[in-house]
């Protein structure tokens, strides 16, 4: 990490003038440019001061974030087959658990369901038909979701997913909170 360029980088997103910052830190202008230049290093204390007008301070500075991953490929997919209840979930995004949603990818070969029951908790439901049909169960109700129709409900009663067709059915599900 270049520590004066870090500096220089905070003070633009902040508005601020060499001086100003100076001004503010009791220091001078050539010191604020030496420092930016990476050509002189600041005390502890004086880079505390810095980062105290800057609107920061040391621990922030120094916490390097990791970039989130934003483009998911093939061999990023996890699938499991639960042959017990005849399906297979793909989890289309690493470590999804994590997140305020979790999407996957559900195929239910001709007669499978999605699970047993689901109790009613709190979140939402998004899905997407990707070829098929299902019948979405919610409650006492029943569903018919084909290829390229979606569903969206919040899951405060029983539910669940089985397959609406004579062949095997793919959809995109996506869960909040996550629960798969």
């Amino acid at each position: 990490m270049k520590i004066g360029e870090k500096i220089k980088e905070l003070r633009i997103r902040n508005g601020l003038t060499q001086q100003e910052l100076a001004d503010r830190c009791e220091l001078s202008k050539g010191f604020i440019s030496q420092v930016e230049r990476e050509l002189t290093s600041p005390s502890i204390a004086t880079l505390m001061d810095i980062l105290e007008s800057l609107g920061t301070n040391i621990k922030d500075f120094f916490n390097e974030q990791v970039d989130e991953k934003i483009v998911f490929k093939k061999d990023d997919v996890f699938s499991l087959e639960n042959k017990e209840l005849s399906h297979v979930i793909h989890w289309i995004i690493p470590n999804a658990q994590k997140n305020k949603m979790e999407p996957i990818i559900m195929e239910l070969g001709p007669g499978d369901s999605s699970s047993k029951v689901e109790d009613p908790h709190d979140g939402e439901e998004f899905g997407y038909v990707l070829s098929g049909s299902i019948i979405l169960h919610l409650g006492k109700h029943h569903y018919r979701v084909k290829k390229g129709e979606s569903f969206s409900f919040k899951p405060n009663m029983s539910h669940f997913i089985a397959n609406g067709s004579k062949g095997k059915t793919t959809f995109l599900w996506v869960s909040t909170p996550p629960s798969f």
